[in-house]
């Protein structure tokens, strides 16, 4: 019995020295499993300027626009560049930026050139009699008056044509009269008569325009009387223009198009025309023809268009505003037109590589559509660019500077680099190496922040080639400061001390200049 006892309490013995162990086993575990979550969390590196500007910090702030700086992280520093623009996803969501993805498209593109209506000059018509004579009787007396086709529009007296047509008539009947006689005698008589009827055919005299003694001359087609020099009771002479009629159911239209847009236009293409008289009426035609020369003076080509006239509200000599599509054959890599940012110097794009991470690229282009233009190098299909909320870019300043990372000029700097501590990160914005040459500006001090440095307003800063814009500096002694409030104007030195890294060695107030 006794043996049982000191068997059971063994027994219990070791269950409480397992139950100890296990008890000690999970409290060791727990943190040991921490410390492996904590182990697999990113380092964090440092923050840097949202804009993607060359200033950092170890410890969250704003800069001069509001925007939180953002954290980097081990391993962020190989996704990205110094170029990069960087900015929180809830402000990417609060600004509505939108993207579109570069894609391949054939391009539509609009040609606009100034116009004028012209005359049809293919149905321009002039009344200028062969023979002399003088006018008897005007039946239309105005220019500008409308005219009907067959209208008559004057008579005409001449003893030319009386001469002729009497010796026609006599002719006639000599041949009626010597139809017995011999055949000599009919064959000369049948000259005269033929010779007489030529002569009537080439001064277009029909036997019903010859009214008694004078001839009537009649509109030969509908249309406008643009000239009338005929005056009643004048003598004209053979071939003088007594008038002229334009039918305007027709009209040209002449278009002045710039020597570089030439290329895309052809005979057969469309074009829109609308005139200020009637701005919310659209005319269509077809391009007729493109004329082979091209002016010195404006280096334009002319481009003529016909257009139907039938209600006569196209009247020559007006302008016209001239709309001529054109467009490729084949589809092309593009990106939309609001998507380009010219600086002058060049054509930028903004690429989105991930939520809230932008890159900005110099792009090549080619031509340019309506709403598109093409790429020929710095973006690739697929790739989303920035199409609104232009606020990545709306500060010149801040562009430029995103911008200066892609050229040969390091003003701007770069980021720490990826393994540096944020002490080392700090140490290194602020290295302390000799200036070379120290560059004049002015401004006005934003903020004297925490970490020591400044945030400055500077005006264009011509000896470096920096436009106007707000930046933070360190400073070479944190007494430069002193006595100078937020929001006052300055004068400063800045010196570069390091591949990009930009510190102040003089700084006082601007109106204390001098003294």
């Amino acid at each position: 019995m006794k043996n049982i006892s000191v068997i059971i309490v063994a027994v219990l013995a070791l269950l409480g020295v397992a139950a100890g162990g296990y008890w000690l086993g999970t409290r060791s575990a727990a943190p040991s499993s921490e410390a492996v979550a904590a182990k697999s969390e990113r380092k964090l590196l440092y923050y840097r300027n949202p804009m993607g500007l060359p200033d950092t910090s170890p410890v969250p702030k704003k800069d001069a626009m509001g925007m939180d700086y953002v954290p980097v992280y081990e391993g962020d520093a190989e996704q990205g560049g110094a170029n990069q623009i960087s900015i929180s996803t809830d402000k990417v969501q609060k600004l509505g930026v939108k993207s579109e993805a570069a894609a391949m498209r054939v391009l539509d593109k609009t040609l606009r050139a100034v116009g004028r209506i012209e005359i049809n000059e293919r149905r321009t018509f002039v009344i200028a009699p062969k023979f002399e004579g003088w006018v008897e009787r005007l039946h239309v007396n105005t220019t500008g008056q409308l005219v009907a086709k067959g209208q008559p529009l004057f008579e005409v007296y001449s003893p030319e044509l009386l001469s002729a047509r009497r010796e026609r008539e006599l002719a006639a009947q000599g041949i009626d009269a010597l139809k017995d006689a011999d055949d000599e005698a009919r064959d000369g008589m049948r000259r005269l008569a033929e010779s007489s009827a030529a002569r009537l055919k080439n001064w277009d005299i029909a036997d019903g325009r010859v009214n008694g003694n004078r001839v009537t001359f009649h509109a030969p087609v509908t249309g406008v009387v643009l000239e009338k020099r005929a005056v009643q009771g004048m003598r004209f002479m053979p071939g003088e223009e007594l008038y002229r009629i334009a039918d305007l159911s027709t009209v040209w239209v002449v278009a002045d198009v710039a020597e570089q847009d030439i290329a895309g236009i052809k005979a057969g293409d469309a074009v829109r025309v609308k005139v200020d008289a009637y701005p919310e009426q659209r005319f269509d035609g077809k391009i007729a023809f493109v004329y082979p020369t091209l002016n010195e003076t404006t280096r334009t080509v002319q481009v003529r268009a016909d257009l139907a006239n039938p209600q006569g509200l196209l009247k020559p000599a007006m302008f016209a505003q001239v709309e001529l599509p054109v467009g490729g054959a084949s589809p092309v890599l593009t990106v939309p037109t609001s998507a380009v940012i010219d600086s002058g110097v060049r054509q930028v794009v903004l690429v989105q590589l991930a939520e809230g991470r932008f890159e900005p690229r110099t792009v090549t282009l080619g031509t340019r559509g309506d709403d598109y233009v093409e790429v020929l190098e710095g973006v690739a299909e697929g790739e989303q660019v920035v199409i609104s909320a232009n606020f990545l870019i709306d500060a010149e300043s801040n562009l430029k500077a995103a911008l200066s990372g892609l050229g040969a000029h390091a003003a701007h700097g770069t980021a720490p680099a990826a393994s540096a501590t944020p002490a080392e990160a700090r140490k290194e914005t602020v290295s302390p190496k000799p200036a070379v040459v120290g560059h004049q500006a002015q401004g006005t001090l934003e903020a004297i922040n925490a970490d020591g440095t400044v945030s400055i307003t500077h005006e264009p800063i011509k000896s470096l080639g920096w436009p106007g814009m707000t930046m933070d500096f360190a400073l070479a002694n944190s007494s430069l400061a002193q006595g100078i409030e937020p929001g006052a104007a300055i004068t400063f030195e800045l010196v570069e001390r390091g591949e990009g890294v930009w510190v102040i060695t003089k700084l006082r107030a601007a109106q204390h200049e001098g003294h």
